[in-house]
């Protein structure tokens, strides 16, 4: 059986956003290995700019990647009516991509104008900076109290620290209600 290569899914679904001007990053999990320690995730999570317009253009673009795979119109217009997200399963891979909507908020509007291009497989793939998966990963865990999104943030803190921008996280997190658990992870690493 032939090993599955999640990039491959990664750099496929990147070019469909792009193709269709849906401007998005990658976050969660993906993200994580490219600015952090290396980890098992099973999915991949990317935070998109979508409007109703836009539904039946990827749906039908996802379902031509894959045929088998699982996509919902429904569950694509309930999540940007409600900021929510929606499921796409890849039919070859079984490999699930979470589609979370952008926020009207300053934060989410912020991290989509800071993404970071990266090379995947040869293709330029959009990321969240280190510094918005950071606070995300700590908005996460303050939700969910989630142990992994902390560490998430050592090997973050650990593999890009000395190119953070430290004054912009501190301003965000002040804002976004984090800033006791940043300032306790920074003292840790430091």
């Amino acid at each position: 059986m032939e090993q599955i290569d999640p990039r491959r899914l990664l750099v496929n679904v990147a070019q469909i956003l792009e193709r269709l001007n849906i401007p998005y990053i990658i976050t969660g999990g993906i993200a994580v290995l490219v600015w952090g320690r290396p980890r098992f995730t099973a999915d991949i999570d990317i935070v998109v700019e979508l409007k109703t317009s836009d539904i039946s253009k990827l749906e039908k673009a996802l379902r031509e990647l894959s045929g088998a795979g699982y996509i919902d119109k429904q569950s694509i217009e309930k999540a940007i009516l409600q900021e929510g997200e929606f499921n796409f399963v890849d039919g070859e891979t079984g490999v699930k991509v979470d589609f979370w909507m952008l926020k009207r908020n300053a934060f989410d509007v912020s991290r989509l104008r800071r993404k970071i291009a990266k090379e995947i497989l040869g293709q330029k793939v959009y990321f969240s900076s280190p510094e918005d998966l950071i606070l995300i990963k700590l908005q996460w865990f303050k939700e969910s109290g989630s142990s992994r999104q902390l560490e998430d943030v050592e090997s973050i803190l650990k593999i890009s620290g000395s190119e953070l921008d430290i004054e912009y996280l501190k301003m965000w997190a002040l804002r976004i209600g984090v800033a006791e658990m940043l300032e306790k992870l920074l003292i840790k690493k430091i």
